[in-house]
C-alpha cells in the first residue's frame, strides 16, 4: 500500500540540531506526534561540525601540552609529534558514540517520525519534502546556520577553509592564519599552537573575543602572547591572494602576513536561504528569523529556535529553546528564557567562560555608582596552583543587590559554569554565596573566595 501523500502531526520540525531534535523529544513526553525533518546527519552542526568534534580536537592538544611540559611536573615524557590520523580516529569514535546514542532515541520513539531529505515551508503548516507533505498544527523552524565567509574571500577547501574543513583535516600545516578572533578562531588557533603549528590571528574588532568582559579579552591576549600565539586587532581583512605556497592576507593599513592555510572564522550565518521562510510570511532580518521572546514568529504557530533566532548560537541554547517551544504548544506555559543568564564557554588554552553582564554592561544598565566588581587570582587557589594556571574569577554585583555577572579565565573553568548560572539565575547575594561550603583543593573554591571577599570577609583573598 502506497503512503498517502499527505500526513498530519502535532508538530512539524523543519531541522534535527540541537534546536529540532530537543523539541521532538520533549514534545514527545508531552504526548504530541511530530515529524522531524532533517537532510543531512541528526545531531546537526553541534555534534558533526561544531561543538563535539573541535572540543575533542581541544583535548588532543591538551595532552600534546601535557606531554611537551611533563617535565615541570616531575613526569619524563617526550612529545614525538602529532598523528592526525589517530586524532581523527579518536575525534570520530566520540562522535559515533553520541550519534548512534541519538538516533536510536529519535528513531526509537515511535511518536517520532524522521523523514529524511531537503525540507521546504510551502504553506503556513505544511513543510514539503520530496514530493511529499507534512502538515503540522505547529511549526518548528530549526534550520541552523553555516560557516560564513566574507565578500572577497573564496573559500575552496584547500588554502582557504573554513571550520568544516579543519576537522577533517589529515595533516598538521606548518603555518595559519586565523581570520576572526572571536570563539571559533581562537579555538582553532589554541588547538593548532599545541600541534607545534606558527599561528596568526587577525580580528576587525579591537580585541579577541570582543564579546567577553574587557578584563577576561585582555587576559586571554596576555596569555596568548606568552603562549606565542601571534595576533593582530583592530586589522579589517582587505584581501587575500594565494601564492605558491600558501597564501598571502592583506589587512588595512598594507599589512601582508603570509601562511600555507587560511582559516576564515569569521562567525556562522543563518540557514534560512530557499526554505520558503519569507514567502510564507515569516519575518526576517538578514537571514534570521525573528521572534517574541516566546520565540512565535510573525506567523501564528510557527515558531523558530536555535542559530536562526537572533542572539548567541550555542547548542545548549538550541536544547533550551527546544524544550521551550514543546512546553508551550503543549500549553505548559513555561518561563521566558533570559538570554543574559546562558553560560558561555570558550574552550581555549585557558579556557574563559561567563554567564551575566560585562562590567560594561552592568554600568549602562544600572549606572557605574551603582556597581561593584571584585577580581579573585587563581594564584590563590591551591588546585589552580597545582595546575599550573592561572587567571581570576570576576564578579560584577550591584551596589545592596545581587550579582549581575560572573567572568572566568583559567584552565578547566568551563567546569565552574553549572554553580556560576545559578547564582546569576538565582539573582543571589554574595553573603547567600558565601553561606555555601566550597570542597579543597578545588577550583570551584574560588567561586566561593571572590563572594566571601564581596561579602566582607575575605578568607584567602585581599578584600
Amino acid at each position: 500500500m502506497s503512503e498517502p501523500n499527505e500526513a498530519t502531526f502535532d508538530i512539524v520540525i523543519l531541522g534535527g540540531g540541537s534546536g529540532g531534535y530537543a523539541t521532538a523529544l520533549r514534545a514527545v513526553q508531552l504526548g504530541l506526534k511530530v515529524a522531524l525533518v532533517e537532510k543531512g546527519k541528526l545531531g546537526g552542526t553541534c555534534l558533526h561540525n561544531g561543538c563535539i568534534p573541535t572540543k575533542a580536537l581541544l583535548h588532543a592538544a591538551e595532552i600534546a601540552d601535557q606531554a611537551r611540559e611533563s617535565e615541570q611536573f616531575g613526569v619524563k615524557a617526550e612529545l614525538i609529534g602529532i598523528d592526525m590520523a589517530g586524532v581523527n580516529s579518536y575525534k570520530d569514535g566520540v562522535i559515533a558514540r553520541l550519534y548512534k546514542g541519538l538516533q536510536g532515541m529519535l528513531k526509537g520513539n515511535k511518536s517520532i517520525t524522521i523523514v529524511e531529505g531537503h525540507g521546504k515551508l510551502v504553506g503556513k503548516n505544511v513543510v514539503e519534502v520530496d514530493g511529499k507533505r507534512y502538515t503540522g498544527r505547529n511549526v518548528v523552524l530549526a534550520s541552523g546556520s553555516y560557516a560564513k565567509s566574507l565578500p572577497g574571500l573564496e573559500v575552496d577547501g584547500e588554502r582557504i577553509i573554513t571550520s568544516d574543513h579543519a576537522l577533517t583535516m589529515d595533516r598538521v600545516p606548518s603555518s595559519v592564519i586565523v581570520l576572526g578572533g572571536g570563539v571559533i578562531g581562537v579555538e582553532f588557533a589554541s588547538v593548532w599552537k599545541s600541534f607545534g603549528v606558527d599561528v596568526t590571528i587577525v580580528e576587525a574588532l579591537p580585541r579577541l573575543v570582543a564579546a567577553e568582559d574587557e578584563e577576561s579579552s585582555k587576559a586571554l591576549e596576555r596569555a596568548f602572547r606568552k603562549r606565542k600565539i601571534n595576533f593582530k586587532v583592530g586589522k579589517p581583512f582587505e584581501k587575500v591572494e594565494k601564492t605558491e605556497s600558501g597564501v598571502k592576507l592583506t589587512i588595512q593599513g598594507g599589512e601582508t602576513v603570509e601562511a600555507e592555510l587560511l582559516l576564515v572564522a569569521v562567525g556562522r550565518g543563518p540557514n534560512t536561504a530557499n526554505l520558503g521562510y519569507e514567502e510564507q510570511g515569516v519575518k526576517m532580518d538578514r537571514g534570521y528569523v525573528l521572534t517574541d521572546e516566546r520565540l512565535r514568529t510573525s506567523v501564528p504557530n510557527v515558531y523558530a529556535v536555535g542559530d536562526i533566532v537572533p542572539g548567541l548560537q550555542l547548542a545548549h541554547r538550541g536544547f533550551q529553546q527546544g524544550i521551550f517551544v514543546a512546553e508551550e504548544i503543549a500549553g505548559q506555559t513555561p518561563a521566558v528564557i533570559d538570554e543574559v543568564g546562558i553560560p558561555r564557554v570558550t574552550y581555549c588554552d585557558p579556557e574563559l567562560a561567563s554567564v551575566g553582564l560585562t562590567e560594561a554592561k552592568a554600568k549602562e544598565q544600572y549606572g557605574a555608582d551603582k556597581v561593584k566588581t571584585y577580581n579573585y587570582n587563581l594564584g590563590g587557589n591551591g588546585k589552580s596552583q597545582i595546575l599550573k594556571t592561572t587567571g581570576f574569577v570576576k564578579l560584577v554585583r550591584v551596589e545592596d543587590g545581587p550579582v549581575v555577572g560572573v567572568h572566568m579565565i583559567g584552565a578547566r573553568v568551563g567546569e565552574l559554569i553549572g554553580e556560576a548560572q545559578l547564582i546569576y539565575n538565582w539573582e543571589a547575594y554574595p553573603a547567600e554565596v558565601a553561606q555555601l561550603v566550597h570542597a579543597h583543593p578545588t577550583q570551584n573554591e574560588a567561586l566561593g573566595e571572590a563572594h566571601l571577599a564581596l561579602a566582607g570577609k575575605p578568607l584567602h583573598a585581599h578584600a
